[in-house]
């Protein structure tokens, strides 16, 4: 099912998902499973499993010179959705990213996921490698997320990369974009920033996930500034627990958003990881229940890292 049908059958009520990491190369799918067969107590109406370009690492040859590879740590998020489908008889929304990736792979995976009867995806941009400061495409690429939005809508219209390929499946995939609180970190202004989300909903895109926050009032902002915009699909909000002083600042410069001063203060109070988890628990806790309160359509947990936090959040909220 469509998040978008999740969405409307669930009148109002708000719907809970969580998002997870591929295992890394050489581990079991059954660490996956660990992380989330203790939330499937909560019935998350989706899930989404993130997806990650290769990284570029050079290897010294025996007369000193040496070779760039590509290692992609992650792979598979393909097949680990139709293994969470499989599983859980639980939706699956694959992210998909335009770093690393042709138009023809790119293709070739929608091809797939259509085949496995996987209907959502999350089109994204992705970051650039860990040793490049800035983003630059396959040479045979996206460079932005709109291009991604657009191969996506093309294929629902039957328009492959091969314009030869006559009266070609029409596929219907159900497409969410990424949208930004706080404004992306490379966009020149909020005003843009809107403007390009827009452009994003006007090619294609059928729903909207923040990156994460922790000040809900910057989220309420965001929704209002888009409604204004007549951006009027669904607008779900990503929250992810903070657990301990170093993401005091960790998270900042690795995600590009604020820690409120109330936040800051009390982590900085803790004596020692059981008590950051604590605050953070507690922090989590009150953003999920405002943003239930306000009729947010989807909470959306980024679970990477601490899983046990969202599910003690979850226990008291259900």
């Amino acid at each position: 099912m469509k998040v978008t049908e999740h969405i409307q059958q669930a009148k109002g009520k708000t719907l809970f998902s969580f998002e997870v990491l591929p295992p890394v190369k050489g581990k079991s799918i059954e660490s996956l499973f660990g992380v989330l067969d203790p939330l499937m107590e909560f019935n998350p109406s989706f899930i989404n499993v993130t997806y990650h370009r290769s990284e570029q690492i050079f290897k010294r040859k025996a007369n000193g010179t040496f070779d760039r590879i590509d290692i992609r740590k992650r792979p598979g998020t393909v097949g680990i959705c139709a293994a969470i489908m499989n599983h859980y008889k639980v939706d699956a929304v694959p992210h998909l990213i335009c770093g690393g990736f042709s138009m023809d792979e790119t293709e070739n995976a929608l091809i797939d996921l259509n085949f496995l009867g996987i209907d959502n995806v999350l089109a994204l941009r992705g970051d650039p490698p860990k040793n490049e400061k800035y983003f630059q495409p396959d040479p045979h690429g996206h460079h932005y997320a709109i291009d991604l939005v657009k191969q996506i809508e093309k294929l629902n219209r039957g328009q492959y990369v091969e314009e030869e390929i006559a009266d070609g499946v029409k596929t219907d995939f159900c497409i969410g974009v990424a949208g930004y609180p706080e404004k992306h970190y490379e966009s020149p202004n909020p005003d843009l920033d809107m403007m390009y989300l827009k452009n994003k909903i006007e090619a294609g895109a059928d729903y909207i996930t923040t990156q994460m926050f922790f000040d809900n009032s910057k989220y309420h902002a965001f929704v209002k500034k888009c409604r204004e915009e007549n951006v009027d699909v669904p607008i779900i909000p990503g929250l992810k627990p903070i657990t301990s002083k170093k993401q005091l600042s960790g998270i900042p410069s690795l995600f590009h958003v604020d820690i409120p001063n109330d936040l800051a203060i009390e982590m900085m109070k803790c004596n020692n990881d059981k008590d950051s988890e604590k605050v953070g628990e507690e922090w989590l806790y009150q953003q999920t229940k405002d943003l239930i309160d306000s009729g947010a359509p989807v909470v959306h947990f980024y679970t990477l890292g601490k899983p046990h936090i969202i599910y003690n959040v979850m226990k008291r909220i259900l």
